[in-house]
């Protein structure tokens, strides 16, 4: 008996019901559309501030769904000198960091490009620079032996009932399955590029050919098939944000696809659903950047310091905790003297306001306004 699809004597010939899920696709399509066009249609200034906004979230998120948490500051700092995009001060990345972020775009900025197992090596290794995941050695660039063990999708690890949740295949049969992967999604065919994009994470993510990384890889490839859907590679969503706040249901729907029939109707039905989803989570991103394009509007004739400029970008782009002067010194690496003069310049011209209850530490935020 069977108990993962990849052990049916069809796969990978997956199916679905495409009259179920015709009503859907539409719907989200069209919504992808009015989205891109809306983005469009936005200066050049406002539009790249957007996409910066998107490609970090998808970053910190996609690594996030595996418990890595990476530094926001850095992710952006990192996709912007890379993109070219102007934004004051740039935090110094670590190694890692640059790892996600040079996978992520490479995915997203060269979707018309092949996608090879050579290149999957590429992202795998920069996705672990130093060879390990955690403390364990692990084999970088280059497909999984299982040497110490079978590839196993594991839950309660250290408890007495740890709980299996899948068994990928075999490593003797990953150069043939990965080459039917990679034939398959270089192919030109009359399947739509959304429904390729939900078919490429699981048929990926099912194979999982990596001892480590295959989730972030297989979302980066679907990031790269929805970028082929809008032939562009500017990301005004993040696909990988709305997987994780779904993320029961994401491995939910994983578990039970892996574990069904070779039919995965309900595997696209959710995948869409999650798309349309991430698409209304695009307006936070834009509400974010005419937020801040109405604030540099209304204080552009202030006198603000370089210091204080890079202070109240970080507010903006959502600071992490409460700003203090000690935050503030350390920020701009300066001295609390000069750190509190700055801030209370920016309180004399409107800007800043005192938090009220902030405790042994005085708290600062942006004025709130209409």
């Amino acid at each position: 008996m069977a108990t993962y699809i990849h052990e049916r004597p069809e796969w990978p010939q997956l199916t679905w019901d495409q009259d179920h899920l015709a009503k859907e696709l539409a719907t989200v399509r069209l919504r992808q559309g009015k989205l891109i066009g809306r983005m469009e249609a936005l200066g050049f200034p406002l539009r790249e501030e957007a996409v910066l906004n998107a490609l970090t979230e998808d970053v910190l998120k996609s690594s996030e769904i595996e418990g890595e948490i990476l530094d926001k500051d850095q992710v952006r700092s990192s996709i912007a000198r890379r993109l070219g995009i102007e934004i004051g001060a740039l935090a110094a990345s670590d190694r890692n960091v640059e790892g996600v972020v040079e996978m992520m775009l490479d995915a997203t900025q060269k979707y018309k490009e092949p996608l090879t197992a050579d290149r999957l090596f590429g992202w795998h290794a920069s996705l672990f620079p130093a060879g390990r995941s955690g403390l364990s050695k692990i084999t970088i660039g280059a497909w999984r032996d299982d040497a110490l063990c079978a590839m196993q999708v594991v839950s309660k690890v250290y408890s007495n009932n740890p709980r299996v949740h899948y068994r990928a295949p075999a490593a003797s049969r990953l150069e043939a399955e990965m080459k039917t992967f990679l034939d398959w999604y270089n192919s030109e065919n009359a399947l739509d590029p959304v429904l390729k994009a939900a078919l490429a994470h699981l048929w990926f993510v099912t194979i999982h050919p990596f001892d480590d990384g295959n989730g972030r890889i297989a979302r980066a490839i679907a990031d790269m098939s929805l970028a082929r859907s809008e032939d562009s590679s500017q990301r005004f969503y993040s696909m990988s944000a709305q997987i994780r706040v779904e993320r029961n249901a994401y491995y939910d729907i994983l578990e039970e696809t892996q574990k069904g029939s070779l039919d995965v109707t309900a595997w696209l039905e959710w995948f869409l659903g999650c798309l349309d989803r991430a698409f209304a989570g695009a307006e936070q991103i834009l509400t974010a950047v005419f937020r801040k394009a109405d604030f540099w509007k209304k204080h552009s004739a202030k006198p603000i310091n370089d210091r204080q400029r890079d202070i109240l970008n970080r507010l903006l782009n959502g600071f992490e905790g409460k700003l203090t002067s000690s935050k503030y010194a350390k920020i701009e690496k300066t001295s609390q003297d000069t750190a509190l003069r700055d801030i209370n310049e920016l309180i004399d011209l409107g800007i800043l306001v005192k938090e009220e209850g902030g405790g042994r530490s005085t708290n600062y935020a942006l004025v709130q306004t209409e």
